[in-house]
């Protein structure tokens, strides 16, 4: 794929010319609207008003009922982690792309006010990934809600991210390890713009639906009707994210006992 295609539909295009059209759609309307916040090509876009879709969110129930909060680390929801942080949650975040040896990072409200660390520094990924706890996966405590970061949802609960799969990889490893349940709520917080009708995001096996889309507008419920995967399908693993994320061998390696093992699949 040439350069010009690659800045029209994003790094990791190509592996479904649907969503990579409805990707670069979204990026572009939400610039020639100025409604975005930087550049939003091949990113989770960041958009005016996401703090207060962060607050719409901060009212839910879901939200006020959680301890433990894992979060996407993408600009957009600064606003959602540094919440999660001033109200006394547990925060989980990945660090971006999965491209340590160690996957996430974990916030401790307490721990950062004992060590003097503003909860603003490490709303950000940079500060969060400098301050943070390191922790493998079965180190963590179980989820009471999951953000996600998404570039274009629909209103029955189809996402789709910025095409790199890291997040449906992430919620099968969760749910892999029994960090997700089945009731866990999946939520994201996005523009109005993103909201798009329900036939344009297909949604596939190893797919993770949204049960909440916040805008800085609306709530929306999604009542999803698509099931949610039980695990990891390996099988669509695609050979460049066993490549880019270090950890990602070995835990296949670790949850599927007697498989061949992922590298050798990466090299026929």
């Amino acid at each position: 794929m040439d350069d010009n295609s690659v800045s029209n539909y994003g790094r990791w295009s190509g592996r479904n010319a649907d969503k990579d059209t409805l990707r670069s759609e979204i990026w572009s309307l939400l610039e020639t609207r100025a409604a975005s916040v930087g550049s939003v090509w091949s990113r989770i876009p960041n958009f005016i008003g996401a703090e207060q879709a962060a607050q719409r969110l901060a009212e839910l129930p879901i939200w006020q009922q959680a301890k433990v909060v894992k979060s996407n680390p993408d600009p957009p929801q600064i606003p959602v982690r540094l919440r999660a942080l001033q109200q006394g949650k547990l925060l989980y975040m990945p660090v971006p792309e999965l491209v340590k040896d160690f996957p996430f990072v974990e916030l401790d409200p307490v721990d950062l006010q004992n060590r003097g660390i503003p909860f603003e520094l490490v709303a950000d990924s940079a500060g969060a990934v400098e301050h943070g706890r390191k922790v493998n996966f079965h180190e963590m405590q179980p989820y009471d809600l999951v953000v996600v970061g998404c570039v274009a949802v629909t209103r029955n609960g189809g996402r789709t991210g910025k095409g790199g799969g890291f997040a449906d990889l992430e919620l099968g490893i969760f749910r892999e390890i029994g960090l997700v349940k089945a009731d866990t709520p999946i939520v994201t917080t996005v523009h109005s713009l993103q909201v798009v009708n329900n036939d344009r995001v297909v949604m596939v096996a190893h797919d993770s639906a949204l049960n909440w889309i916040i805008t800085p507008d609306e709530v929306i419920e999604t009542r999803t009707p698509y099931p949610q995967p039980h695990g990891v399908d390996w099988e669509a693993v695609q050979p460049d994210q066993y490549q880019n994320i270090p950890f990602l061998t070995t835990l296949k390696d670790s949850l599927t006992p007697g498989h061949e093992p992922a590298s050798s699949k990466t090299e026929s």
